[in-house]
């Protein structure tokens, strides 16, 4: 038998791939987009057929599905497509357990979904050159996206502030040492990750400006090098040896157009994603980390004592439930397992950074 979460993963994927050709301007793209539901939507089927289940309606999208939904036409659609690719390794695994149990034979689209719509779209003559890149942008972008940095960035502030409210909390039991200590935290972690950020991304766009430049120096003092690494990387891909010399001659008579292939095709980079701002990361990282780190705080704005810390437990065992809920929409799991799991392991580190403050206040007193 077949577990029906596997069945409900396979009928979200037809369900969001549908909303993707919905939604998608370019209609060639959208036609991939309906072939890829149509894809999921058969192994859905089949394995509603193989548990004897009524394959006449298809069972409805799970609300996990209907929330990205609603976050796609709030937040763009790519979203959706990006957590869709982020999944597909799951979906493929879960598919892969489904067969051996079956024994039934394997099929190239069920550990390939990513690959077969790249597939699609690059051998489709009509679908425009914007489309592709948009797509390419998309595929890059596959479990680094903002709303995960958002829910990441949340939670590193709520834990990391919450813990160290809680130490305090336990050694002092005053109101205005555990506030200033936490607004501190909440600073002096906020602070620490926007400045990582920013030396990250300043960093690397610095690092692939000089791998740049010096691409460009080569094809300047080396040209006939660098026609032949050309030639050698399309002949590497499967072209004739003669036809590949032909190509890397011809691309070599526009110096820039050269210089662009290289970067992407030796050394792997992408332009477009260095015009990215560091300063902008940076802000992110501040604002996302100082909204979850304010929640421990809050309650001790107004009481002190154990009903701060009380409410301080509550406000943050919310939001800890609502941070793993969140993280369902990336991994499938049940709300209630994730969001119960994350709030079980803040409140570990909590009561643990509690104890310690209470004995370190008490061997302070004594």
């Amino acid at each position: 038998m077949i577990s029906l979460k596997n069945i409900q993963t396979e009928i979200d994927a037809a369900f969001l791939y549908n909303v993707l050709a919905q939604n998608e301007t370019d209609p060639h793209v959208a036609e991939v987009f309906k072939q890829m539901s149509e894809i999921e939507q058969g192994h859905a089927l089949a394995f509603m057929k193989k548990n004897n289940m009524d394959t006449t309606h298809l069972l409805p999208p799970s609300t996990r599905a209907k929330v990205l939904r609603l976050i796609g036409k709030i937040m763009g659609y790519d979203y959706i497509l990006g957590i869709l690719l982020d999944t597909e390794k799951s979906i493929s695994n879960s598919i892969l357990v489904a067969r051996k149990k079956t024994k039934t034979d394997q099929s190239v689209s069920d550990t390939a979904h990513v690959q077969i719509l790249k597939n699609i779209l690059d051998h489709n003559k009509n679908v425009s050159g914007s489309s592709l890149a948009r797509f390419e942008k998309r595929h890059r972008s596959v479990g680094g996206n903002a709303l995960r940095a958002a829910v990441l960035g949340g939670n590193d502030g709520l834990v990391s502030n919450f813990s160290l409210v809680m130490g305090i909390a336990g050694a002092t039991n005053g109101q205005s040492e555990v506030l200033l200590t936490g607004v501190a935290g909440l600073l002096a972690g906020a602070l620490s990750m926007a400045l990582g950020e920013w030396i990250s991304v300043k960093s690397s766009q610095e690092l692939y400006e000089n791998q740049m430049q010096l691409e460009m120096d080569e094809l300047e003092t080396n040209p006939d090098g660098e026609e032949k690494e050309l030639a050698l990387i399309y002949f590497s891909k499967g072209i004739p040896e003669e036809q590949s010399k032909q190509m890397a001659k011809e691309i070599m008579l526009d110096k820039n157009l050269a210089h662009q292939i290289l970067i992407k095709e030796e050394l792997g980079i992408n332009p477009e994603e260095l015009k990215g701002s560091a300063m902008e990361a940076a802000i992110a990282s501040f604002v996302l980390f100082a909204i979850g780190a304010i929640i421990p705080v809050i309650p001790f704005f107004f009481v002190g004592g154990l009903k701060a810390v009380l409410f301080s437990t509550i406000l943050s065992a919310l939001g800890l439930f609502l941070i793993g809920s969140i993280i369902t929409l990336f991994t499938g799991k049940s709300i209630w397992y994730s969001g119960f799991r994350q709030v079980l392991f803040g409140l570990i580190a909590a009561a643990i950074t509690f104890g310690i403050g209470k004995l370190i206040g008490v061997s302070i007193a004594g």
